[in-house]
């Protein structure tokens, strides 16, 4: 995959980067795997806020990806390379030997082509291939990681991301997130071979803020800018400091080197906490 450079025509030009999309090599998607997406804007269930700056953006389909790699045995040939608007990887068509068709995130160096296959026994260690991290060799780059057998694949699934398989002992196996967390998964989770593909999503430079509104991002305003009944930092004649020991989120806490993490249940699997130690 290729980052292509805009000559600076407009403000909004200057220093924009887009994809070349070299990779794609279908543009419509699979009918029977597409389902309709409603909007969200950040509201949960009873119609509240819980995510800010979210809202508008272009209209999008979801594409049904098949993140539990159930089908086992059967093996399937990669149909196609697509662009899904719901996530920054791609995804891969994959037509299988008796004739059904799934969606996969598309590893790197996963060819038109190429076959793949899911088992929970041992398979052939090659990019596109799913099954039990018990069956990994030491180092092994995975993706699409399960944290419950069967669950289907809830970790490392952003593009360019891969995890690293460490040491199996006992029923666990540790492996080195993205983060460089590294924690323990049991043996019988199922897990993709391979780096995420478009690995050079990060480098994408939006240029405009209207591009990040076809995103569905809408603007965020700094603290200082509100009124102090909105947030910490606001209040003050002109451009005032914020007032206090350090800065805060709009709900009081202090957000310098705060831990996130809430989940006390799960520590345990927790080897070594991420650098940054949230």
């Amino acid at each position: 995959m290729g980052i292509k450079k805009f000559r600076p025509t407009s403000p909004g030009r200057r220093g924009m980067t887009g994809y070349t999309f070299e990779e794609i090599t279908r543009a419509k998607p699979e009918r029977a795997l597409v389902a309709p997406l409603s909007k969200k804007a950040g509201r949960n269930a009873y119609g509240r806020v819980t995510v800010r700056h979210r809202g508008g953006g272009h209209a999008r389909k979801y594409r049904l990806i098949d993140f539990r790699r159930d089908k086992l045995g059967v093996p399937a040939r990669v149909a196609a390379i697509e662009y899904d608007p719901n996530r920054s990887a791609r995804i891969a068509l994959l037509n299988y030997a008796d004739g059904e068709k799934r969606y996969i995130l598309a590893p790197l160096g996963l060819k038109v082509g190429n076959t793949v296959v899911s088992d929970k026994n041992s398979v052939e260690i090659s990019v596109g291939n799913a099954t039990q991290l018990a069956n990994m060799p030491l180092g092994t780059l995975v993706h699409n990681v399960e944290l419950y057998p069967g669950k289907g694949g809830q970790l490392v699934r952003a593009a360019g991301t891969s995890a690293q398989v460490l040491a199996k002992e006992g029923a666990f196996v540790t492996l080195r997130m993205p983060s460089t967390e590294m924690r323990l998964v049991r043996k019988e989770c199922m897990a993709t071979i391979g780096q995420v593909g478009n690995v050079e999503h990060s480098n994408i430079k939006l240029g405009k803020a209207g591009r990040k509104r076809w995103l569905g991002w809408r603007p965020t305003i700094r603290g200082s800018a509100m009124t102090p009944r909105d947030h910490p930092h606001g209040g003050g004649e002109g451009r005032s400091p914020i007032g206090m020991p350090g800065p805060k989120s709009p709900w009081g806490w202090y957000t310098l080197g705060r831990k996130t993490r809430q989940n006390k249940s799960t520590d345990k699997y927790i080897v070594r906490r991420r650098s940054s130690g949230r």
